[in-house]
């Protein structure tokens, strides 16, 4: 390797190594203050955040990887130009091709990379990601029973404790509403003092009473008017509340497995086709269905009491023949009976194809997806390093105004195609239409690089419109 080409990889992979990582901890940063409502005050362990984390972080790659590319070639190529080095180059007979060279073996490589990446790797870390995510958010919040206050995170159960000693376990004035026998009766209990804690599984959390009462009160039943109040005095005794439900437990992959984000590309081509058959099957089920109101029909209109043709015929026609009011009416009625179950039918199975053509389209955008964020990366770099060398500015400010403003468009024209594609009003390939925009642009850009063009140079600009106001004779006024 010529030391050429190890100063513009050092120059390349810093920058790309910095804004990948920074572009992984916003997304993340964005995933976490999503949910950190349903992590908070649930006594999760460290390591049950960290491999939240760790899985979330996962799944941001594939998103990650074009911008730092993008953001980094910009940067190296500014960086170059702001500091002359790259006119040095050129002085030495080394094209702009030849500087973008190792870089864009660096980002061919990381294309590869990024594929492997969303194949793979990607759709395990999307099950346990959401296997994990799952888990915490179904936990419920660690038990915190606060004095004065109601706690009612047990089901079936309100607890208000009036103080709470230094050592968290001893209780005074404590008030328990014992709603787990639902409306047939109420159970209210009150102890001056008591000692809270839990078994060793924690499944249970036990509350040891001295000195109290509880008050019974029947709301309906058979003992509703024979003991409508029943009062028990107690010395000691000791409550267990369920709160299996609070501990954290890790769910089974077949909840989540069959999903499509969870698939590489040979399993998402054989759900293509499994489901593409059923939806054949689902045709088949509608014209069988469909043709049950015609026969009814038929079977109707051949009625030797009102019919007069051996053919089915239109209802207007077999109305005009019959005289009996009554009959009229019958018939008006069962018409209608025939139109609307024939329409709700129609509907129904309209919602559910709908429904299985969008889950297909589905399958098919993340199958796509995995190849254009792939290539995406090339496509940026396409853009970004003869972008940067063009604008000669480096550091963070135009590098970030720049990358920022390619990537939302982008972004941008890919949801708007793939929101065309879910809803079919394109086919699969529509994916590739973010793509098709910006690879005309970086073809311009780098040709305008490559042949020292001044599209972009504001001085010859200005000479333009300096020569085109002579050229029609505008000059400016005289002053007097």
């Amino acid at each position: 390797m010529k030391k050429l080409d190890r100063l513009i990889l050092r120059s390349f992979i810093g920058p790309l190594v910095l804004t990948f990582t920074i572009a992984v901890f916003v997304l993340l940063m964005q995933f976490v203050w999503k949910y950190i409502d349903d992590m908070v005050g649930k006594g999760l362990a460290f390591n049950v955040i960290a491999e939240l984390l760790l899985y979330a972080s996962a799944t941001f790659v594939p998103m990650a990887l074009p911008i730092a590319v993008l953001f980094a070639s910009i940067m190296t190529m500014g960086n170059f130009g702001e500091k002359y080095e790259l006119v040095a180059m050129k002085a030495g007979g080394i094209s702009i091709t030849r500087v973008m060279m190792p870089m864009a073996v660096v980002v061919l490589m990381l294309t590869g990379v990024a594929f492997y990446f969303a194949n793979n790797v990607m759709p395990e870390a999307m099950l346990r990601y959401r296997m994990t995510l799952y888990d915490v958010t179904r936990k419920k919040p660690a038990v915190n029973i606060r004095t004065g206050e109601y706690y009612q995170d047990i089901e079936g159960y309100v607890i208000r404790i009036g103080a709470k000693a230094q050592d968290g376990n001893t209780l005074h004035d404590i008030i328990i509403y014992d709603h787990s026998r639902g409306i047939a009766e109420t159970n209210v209990i009150v102890a001056r003092s008591g000692v809270m804690q839990t078994t060793l599984d924690n499944r249970y959390l036990l509350f040891t009473l001295d000195t109290g009462y509880s008050y019974t009160e029947p709301t309906n039943g058979e003992n509703y008017h024979k003991r409508p109040l029943t009062t028990v005095a107690f010395e000691r005794q000791t409550i267990a509340f369920d709160i299996s439900s609070f501990a954290y437990s890790k769910s089974g992959e077949d909840l989540f497995k069959g999903s499509y984000q969870m698939m590489n590309v040979h399993q998402l081509n054989e759900s293509v086709e499994a489901l593409t058959g059923n939806l054949q099957g689902r045709y088949d089920d509608i014209r069988r269905d469909l043709v049950e109101p015609l026969r009814l029909w038929r079977a109707y209109t051949s009625d030797t009491a009102i019919a007069h043709a051996p053919k089915p015929v239109s209802v207007n026609d077999l109305y005009s023949r019959v005289d009996d009011p009554l009959q009229r009416n019958r018939m008006k009625s069962r018409a209608q009976y025939v139109a609307t179950t024939a329409g709700i039918d129609v509907r129904n199975y309209e919602d559910m194809i709908r429904g299985d053509i969008e889950y297909i389209n589905r399958h098919e955008i993340e199958k796509q997806r995995k190849f254009t964020l792939s290539v995406a990366c090339l496509l940026l770099f396409l853009i970004g390093a003869p972008f940067g060398s063009i604008v000669r500015k480096g550091g963070l400010g135009v590098p970030l105004v720049a990358s920022v403003a390619f990537f939302v468009l982008y972004y941008v024209v890919g949801m708007i195609a793939e929101k065309a594609v879910r809803e079919s009003a394109m086919g699969p390939e529509g994916m590739w239409i973010s793509s098709l925009v910006m690879l005309p642009i970086g073809l311009f850009f780098t040709f305008q690089a490559t042949s020292d063009s001044s599209f972009f140079d504001s001085a010859a600009w200005r000479r333009f419109f300096r020569r085109l106001v002579a050229k029609v004779g505008l000059k400016p006024a005289a002053q007097s």
